[in-house]
């Protein structure tokens, strides 16, 4: 499974130069002015993965392919978005179809960049944009429950029962709370998933700070208190000096990051803090041809980590032969591990674990 993010925030608190920052290059408009990003920008991002590294040095494989994350960067939302203001409907289209939202929350103080209501105030910043989430998902689940209670007058219980979980959903909604904290039950989640709800996807708050960190200490404690009583995952970065760095070759990368004192680049901590928001893992497949990262729910089955590589693997699996990342490269590669005994088969049942390299058997 591919991992897909949708950026999320007020104009000019910094989308689009972390957009940029992602991308490694200035691909995105950032302007000082509002709604200067009219179409999404979309683009895929390689993880960086160190492993994948070392397993391709034992491999020597013809291919390395890393895992990717997808990031849908979408206009700043202003009050009012989900009724049409500053284009708003035309935007929050763009975010349905994401496996969790990025919502960047302004942190930093900066005389040059305009703030839309001249002030910077985070938590006005985040209710601003969450009501609005709110609202449009509060349309949608009307227009739903409107065809429900349409469809149960005729005597169908299917969409009888469907009518009562919308009516509490949008109570849920009315009290301006997001979906993600409706207590409800898995098969119910499954029944409202058609809908797309904004609100019930996973939130990373990714607040950008000014080079100064320490300066907005007192704002990123603010945001983390908001994250914690959402259940959601904060992580401060710099937007402005992650495109720095994403302008610099890997050297000077590596140099200037060492000069920050930073152990390594905001944007890999963005992508591994939405890894353990959405409960995801890494395991590998190497070969002469390629050495290859895959993306999967913890707690995935081995033949549901064959599924991703292929239907067919998953169809027909018959077994997994796997070997953990140490032993791969404690005993240099597969020959080795398996001189070790340490490639085991593993059958239906088995759990995959991250790192894992696998070779699947099937027939079909």
């Amino acid at each position: 499974m591919g991992l897909k993010c949708g950026i999320v925030g007020l104009p000019n608190v910094g989308k689009s130069t972390l957009f940029n920052a992602l991308m490694q290059g200035s691909q995105a408009p950032a302007e000082n002015y509002a709604f200067c990003t009219i179409d999404p920008n979309i683009g895929m991002v390689e993880v960086s993965d160190p492993r994948i590294t070392a397993i391709s040095d034992i491999v020597q494989p013809q291919k390395l392919i890393p895992a990717t994350v997808e990031f849908v960067d979408i206009a700043g939302l202003v009050e009012g978005a989900s009724t049409g203001e500053g284009l708003g409907n035309r935007f929050l289209a763009h975010i349905r179809e994401v496996d969790a939202i990025a919502h960047v929350v302004r942190a930093f103080e900066d005389g040059n960049v305009m703030h839309v209501s001249n002030r910077i105030d985070p938590i006005s910043d985040i209710r601003i944009i969450n009501l609005e989430l709110i609202l449009a998902d509060l349309q949608t689940v009307e227009k739903a429950l409107a065809n429900a209670e349409k469809h149960k007058k005729s005597g169908d219980k299917e969409q009888s029962s469907l009518a009562k979980l919308l009516v509490r959903v949008k109570s849920h909604l009315e009290q301006e709370k997001p979906v993600r904290l409706l207590d409800l039950e898995e098969s119910e989640q499954k029944r409202i998933t058609s809908l797309c709800l904004i609100t019930g996807k996973p939130v990373l708050y990714i607040v950008n700070v000014s080079d100064n960190m320490q300066s907005d200490h007192e704002r990123i404690e603010t945001i983390q208190g908001i994250a914690d009583s959402e259940n959601a995952t904060m992580v401060p970065i710099c937007a402005a000096i992650e495109q720095e760095i994403s302008e610099l070759n890997p050297s000077e990368a590596t140099l200037f990051l060492k000069e920050l004192g930073y152990k390594e680049k905001g944007i890999d901590r963005v992508i591994r803090a939405a890894y353990s928001l959405l409960g995801l893992h890494t395991f590998f497949t190497a070969g002469p041809k390629e050495v290859r990262a895959w993306t999967i729910k913890q707690g995935a089955t081995a033949p549901q980590a064959a599924g991703t590589i292929h239907g067919d693997f998953e169809r027909g699996f018959i077994c997994a032969e796997t070997i953990t990342y140490e032993d791969y490269i404690s005993f240099k590669g597969e020959q080795g591990a398996k001189a070790a005994g340490r490639l085991h088969q593993q059958g239906r049942d088995y759990v995959v674990k991250d790192g894992d390299i696998i070779h699947f058997r099937f027939n079909v």
